[in-house]
């Protein structure tokens, strides 16, 4: 029974951690393609020639209009990760800078701006764990990494009334996609054969290095992250994904009516499949680069730089 036991934790975690923040730059150098294994769009593992991970990454992919000689506005989809190395915010906050409007994630009441440094610890369960997850990894919590006072920051989310009101329509609850997720992570595991990530998930519990170990763990589910999020999504949609992206690109709309030529989305890695499905049949918008950032270093720093690699 432990496989089963702790398949629920480890894959709801993960949601966590590209889905859904709640309240209650310089662009990093490109990882290099040799070093690259595509775990997702906007997610990837880098791993060394060992096989050892060394990064999780996290994208930025520009879309454009569609055409030779077509103008228009611009729009960056910018995944994250709800907690990450302090570097990575550091590398978002000089890369915000660079747009007429960044619009961010945030279940809170509209119009939300969080002061520097997140403004206390909110009692919200969600916030709770992504906090909780941040002080155990030894990373640094979103919410008080970014700075959100820039005057181009845009509240682009649901309130609390209004992502209450969208479950209770769907008959959606917490534990519903809780469920998918558990079962999703059951089958999967039960395919597999074994629950060998969660033999490696209590080996790094009685790590000497125990964030370090604990990191390469939970950053080694991402790779089969496309199938966790059909998941968490099902066959309709779910208000965690697909509403709260309607309500941000009806903040896109207004924002490029109001004359902002270069704009992102800043959302968790979970949302970004959907944005880029709705930008291209709605906006005509397609993808015109891509690159990546590094959201967790998974380096051994205790050992040589000679005994592994990693990202740049």
């Amino acid at each position: 029974m432990l496989s089963r036991r702790m398949a629920l934790p480890l894959a709801w975690l993960v949601g966590l951690l590209v889905v859904a923040p709640m309240r209650g730059a310089e662009p990093a150098k490109d990882i290099p393609k040799n070093q690259e294994k595509p775990s997702a769009r906007y997610l990837r593992l880098v791993r060394d020639k060992s096989g050892q991970p060394t990064a999780l990454a996290t994208s930025v992919v520009r879309l454009a209009p569609q055409g030779h000689g077509r103008t228009g506005p611009t729009v960056d989809l910018i995944a994250a990760v709800h907690v990450g190395d302090k570097t990575y915010y550091a590398q978002l906050n000089r890369l915000f800078e660079k747009y007429d409007a960044v619009l961010y994630e945030l279940v809170a009441p509209a119009g939300t701006r969080v002061p520097k440094g997140g403004g206390g610890r909110g009692n919200h369960p969600v916030s709770a764990i992504q906090r909780l997850m941040s002080d155990v990894l030894e990373l640094q919590f979103q919410l008080e990494g970014i700075d959100y006072q820039r005057g181009n920051m845009i509240h682009a989310d649901m309130s609390p009334d209004e992502f209450a009101k969208s479950m209770r329509s769907r008959g959606e609850s917490v534990w519903s996609l809780m469920f998918r997720m558990m079962g999703y992570a059951m089958a999967r595991q039960s395919a597999d054969g074994g629950g060998s990530s969660d033999v490696r998930l209590l080996m790094a519990l009685f790590d000497k290095n125990q964030a370090l170990a604990l990191k390469r763990v939970m950053a080694e589910q991402f790779e089969d992250f496309e199938g966790s999020l059909l998941a968490i999504e099902g066959p309709q949609g779910s208000t965690l994904i697909a509403e709260r992206n309607k309500v941000a690109l009806g903040v896109l709309r207004r924002q490029i009516a109001a004359g902002n030529r270069k704009l992102a989305i800043f959302y968790g890695g979970g949302h970004m499949p959907d944005f880029e499905k709705r930008l291209r049949a709605d906006f005509g918008l397609i993808r015109a680069s891509e690159r990546w950032l590094t959201a967790w270093d998974l380096r051994d720093k205790t050992k040589s730089p000679t005994a592994g690699g990693g990202a740049n």
